[in-house]
């Protein structure tokens, strides 16, 4: 939600290089990653999965919905940790700090660690207040936000409302999945989940399938993170026990996706890189030039085009998963 009480804070992406380039300032040894499927072979590539961060499009009529026993009940007596959101704009660091609050035993920075000793046996609306207080903590999530666009303000132009978008957790706790949501009075118990085979995440796929369902069919205005340990230090690791054996199909194999690792991690800093830096004058600049040159209309028709095709794309995916 984008409304004046932010309190300083941003809005941010729903990206796992986001996501990871904050898990890395806030000193915890954890990335995230984009999850396109909840099937069991895309959730055991990731393993250990601790928590999963779900956004979602705020519709009021669906949030106070609560007649489907998948919806879960409020548990009152709730032991492990849970914030509520005080300010607008800082859902998403605030779900990373449900979420780690709740994984023991927690390795994190000092500053962290501080907050989250700090906030021990406080109620979740004062613990919420201290973590959005926490200014070193709105840097670190503002740095990772893009830069504030043209403001319109002052031409009377009228104002059109825009769709608010939320995010919340689905963790483990005491044998049961819950939900953590900083909007919430409680934190969300949904049932207990079998031990053996997937685990706590056959629940939450359950659980979050439901929930896509009381959508419009086709909807797509969801995103869903994995948070989970970082695979490079154990691929190296491994890695070093294996070296001689470069013939070996075991070494090969670890060496590709140590590879596809670090492609992606540098792939994400470009992004985040770019993200943090401003466009607008040099999208102003191309317009101008795009202008005098007599191509506006025709780069106009082209990014259209090039839109379309992409919406079109993604409704196809969306149906897809839909089906599965």
């Amino acid at each position: 939600m984008s409304d004046d009480d932010s309190s300083g804070w941003q809005l941010t992406e729903s990206d796992p290089g986001v996501f990871t380039e904050l898990l890395k300032r806030l000193g915890v040894p954890y990335i995230v990653d984009d999850l396109y499927s909840l099937e069991p072979e895309s959730l055991a590539a990731l393993q250990p999965v601790h928590a999963l961060i779900f956004l979602f499009k705020w519709v009021p009529e669906l949030a106070s919905n609560k007649s489907n026993d998948n919806a879960g009940h409020y548990d009152t007596d709730f032991p492990g940790f849970f914030a509520h959101q005080t300010v607008n704009n800082a859902c998403a660091t605030l779900a990373v700090i449900n979420a780690l609050g709740n994984i023991a035993p927690l390795t994190a920075g000092p500053q962290l660690m501080d907050l989250m000793n700090f906030t021990t046996g406080m109620d979740p609306q004062t613990c919420g207040m201290a973590i959005t207080s926490a200014d070193w903590l709105r840097e670190a999530h503002n740095a990772l936000s893009p830069p504030s666009s043209i403001s319109l303000d002052g031409l009377d132009l009228p104002k059109k409302s825009e769709d608010a978008y939320h995010f919340v957790v689905y963790l483990p706790a005491l044998g049961s999945l819950y939900e953590l949501d900083g909007l919430k009075p409680y934190p969300v118990r949904h049932g207990e989940f079998d031990g053996s085979g997937e685990g706590w995440l056959k629940k939450a796929r359950e659980v979050i399938e439901n929930r896509i369902g009381s959508y419009p069919i086709g909807a797509l205005e969801f995103s869903l993170l994995a948070l989970r340990d970082d695979p490079l230090p154990v691929m190296r690791t491994r890695l070093e026990v294996l070296q001689g054996s470069v013939e070996d199909a075991e070494f090969v194999d670890l060496m590709n996706k140590i590879s596809n690792e670090n492609s992606k991690r540098e792939r994400w800093a470009f992004e985040n890189s770019v993200r943090r830096h401003n466009h607008i004058g040099l999208a102003h600049a191309l317009l101008l030039a795009l202008a005098k040159a007599g191509k506006l209309d025709s780069a106009k028709a082209a990014a259209q085009r090039g839109m379309k095709e992409y919406l079109e794309r993604r409704k196809e995916m969306g149906l897809e998963m839909d089906e599965s």
